[in-house]
């Protein structure tokens, strides 16, 4: 009977232990993540001038779908999402497929300058892809000497042309990164399964599509799931690499809560049902992908 008391009590100070450790980060999360999810979450009920606000129930989420700016913003967002989106996870992967190749030589050094644009930062890589496509950029440039072009295009000052950009920028930029995740699962997949394909005669796309994509399965739905967040969320190339422009046919909904709160005269109230939007798009669109995905019976 000691000993089973002594061993509960000597159980019980492993538990307190290991609760101790947890509750400093545990206060964090909930002081630092849960407390202000909350709070924007009454606010989103709220409306008014800076801090002379009153309840006003739905008006804000009423008014969401009234406003041309908001709906313009989630309109860019989501032909970001469509098009940006399946050419990146495609690219990543075939990248991936052929960096996996054990008998590619230089594989570090290609998986490196792919990796890289990712080790970028958001506010230079966008003021770069700025340059690039200024009227007088080296896009321009090269497309003069060419003979494509006769002037400079102003890539930034219309809107077809603008979005392709910012395309472009996300396809750079993210490609890499995404590719890291694939390369890491082709290391669970024995590379013999490969070689007995080729000698069995399957081609290099009959072995991409029936193979490499069925079982990189589960990474695939991660990195699905991932892109889609971000893109909703996307912010730093509207603000630094268009400006929302031109006439916000680039903006994005990140980037119009950020006016909302901090460039114009504060409306926190909306803003933060604003937030609250992309949180339930987000959440809708990554079960959706998943309920998908699951192969399950």
């Amino acid at each position: 009977m000691s000993q089973r008391k002594q061993k509960m009590t000597l159980e019980k100070k492993h538990s307190l232990t290991g609760w101790g450790f947890l509750m400093p980060a545990a206060l964090l999360i909930l002081i630092m993540n849960f407390y202000p999810m909350l709070k924007a979450l009454l606010l989103s009920f709220q409306t008014g001038k800076g801090n002379i606000l009153k309840f006003a129930g739905l008006y804000n989420y009423q008014r969401m779908l009234q406003d041309q700016v908001f709906i313009q913003s989630v309109k860019n967002c989501f032909l970001y999402l469509i098009i940006q989106v399946p050419i990146m996870l495609i690219l990543a992967l075939m990248l991936a497929s052929m960096l996996n190749n054990k008998d590619l030589k230089f594989k570090g050094l290609f998986r490196t300058a792919i990796f890289l644009p990712c080790a970028t930062s958001l506010v230079s890589y966008a003021t770069i892809f700025r340059s690039l496509f200024a009227t007088d950029g080296l896009i321009n440039t090269a497309l003069i000497k060419l003979g494509i072009l006769d002037v400079g295009y102003s890539f930034l000052t219309h809107a077809t042309s603008a979005r392709i950009v910012i395309i472009l920028a996300l396809i750079w930029r993210w490609t890499g990164y995404n590719m890291v995740f694939y390369l890491a699962a082709f290391q669970n997949i024995d590379y013999s399964i490969y070689e007995a394909a080729c000698i069995d005669g399957a081609s290099a796309f009959d072995i991409f599509r029936k193979m490499t994509v069925p079982l990189l399965k589960p990474t695939i739905l991660l990195t699905v799931i991932m892109s889609t967040n971000g893109t909703l969320q996307l912010f730093d190339e509207s603000v630094n690499l268009t400006g929302g422009g031109p006439a916000n046919a680039t903006i994005t909904m990140s980037h119009y809560i950020y006016d909302m709160s901090f460039k114009y005269v504060p409306n926190f109230g909306y803003a933060a049902a604003m937030s609250y939007l992309i949180l339930v798009l987000v959440a809708v669109l990554a079960f959706i992908q998943m309920k998908a995905g699951d192969s399950r019976e």
